[in-house]
């Protein structure tokens, strides 16, 4: 290959290789062949099986369940990736691992989110691409280029396309994500928002104490918006709130769908009309449901990569989204 031809490889983990494939599939390029298994230890083993000197590297992996399992494995792929001289490694992560645990919260706590970051930087990640970040100040903890992607648009057009004729009312799970409502409320044409006024015991975790909703809900299709869904017993009391209140339907529409416990049984007998997520996460068939709807998010990851690769605007994508 001349010294001067740009070469994209694309790599795996064993997370997710569905969304990997796909975005392989829209990139037209093929994954490139490893060798990759546990120990008897459990200790994990990675070697690729072509040259990546020089090369492009894109590292996708999804931080799912067993989650440290394959965020190691995304570690040591970087690290065999920099020792066999990549000119340039990216590493994708459709769920950023541990972004909940953003800040101290209490005294004697890690912060988990920039220790990720701290990892891949020294495992030799030169740039980090993710998708609708739990919170954005995560962009700051790594020492080098973040891509933030968002599932908004996705979402959006989706529900617009299917609810547009219904009255619309954009519902936030928490009076600070009041701002990506009005981001949604804008994408479908200045619908009106709400948001859920709830409390939280910071020693139970996933478990909201009260909650009440503040915003006209009555007569209306109430779209409930989030970055993630996980045990779902959140989301599953909000909509339950909101029909009591008189919400015509509720529908509820989140980037990630970590669906941890018995998120499929509580979101399943909400009382939602719809669920819609994307596939940043697997979700097997046991975990989901007839409310369930999965959005793919593989054009978008391929049109970032494209876009990284060619040096051009990874913002472009966005419309100015912030």
């Amino acid at each position: 290959m001349p010294a001067d031809t740009k070469n994209l490889m694309l790599f795996a983990g064993r997370s997710h290789p569905e969304l990997a494939e796909e975005v392989a599939k829209h990139l037209d390029v093929t994954l490139t062949p490893q060798s990759v298994y546990d120990f008897a230890n459990g200790e994990i083993f990675v070697r690729f099986e072509e040259s990546v000197r020089g090369s492009d590297a894109f590292v996708i992996q999804s931080h799912c369940a067993p989650i440290n399992k394959w965020l190691m494995e995304q570690l040591l792929m970087v690290d065999a990736l920099k020792r066999a001289s990549a000119e340039r490694i990216t590493v994708i992560m459709p769920f950023y691992a541990y972004s909940r645990q953003d800040k101290k919260h209490r005294g004697r706590e890690p912060i988990s989110a920039r220790l990720v970051a701290d990892l891949f930087k020294t495992a030799g990640a030169d740039r980090i691409m993710t998708i609708d970040l739990h919170t954005a100040q995560i962009q700051g903890f790594f020492d080098g280029p973040v891509d933030h992607l968002f599932a908004q648009s996705l979402l959006a057009e989706y529900v617009g396309g299917k609810y547009g004729d219904a009255d619309i009312t954009v519902v936030s799970p928490d009076a600070g994500r009041t701002k990506l409502a009005e981001k949604w409320a804008d994408h479908l044409r200045g619908r009106p928002i709400a948001f859920i006024h709830k409390t939280r015991d910071p020693l139970r975790p996933n478990e909201v104490v009260a909650n009440r909703v503040v915003g006209e809900v009555r007569g209306r299709t109430c779209v409930v918006i989030d970055d993630m869904i996980d045990t779902g017993g959140t989301i599953a009391k909000a909509v339950r709130q909101m029909l009591d209140e008189g919400a015509e339907d509720v529908v509820i529409a989140a980037t990630h769908g970590v669906l941890s416990n018995r998120a499929t049984d509580l979101l399943a007998g909400s009382g939602a009309r719809e669920v819609i997520v994307t596939n940043t996460l697997p979700i097997p068939a046991d975990r989901r449901f007839p409310q369930l709807t999965v959005l793919s998010i593989a054009p978008l990851l391929a049109r970032a990569i494209h876009e990284v690769f060619e040096h051009g605007s990874v913002t472009s994508l966005f419309d100015g989204q912030a």
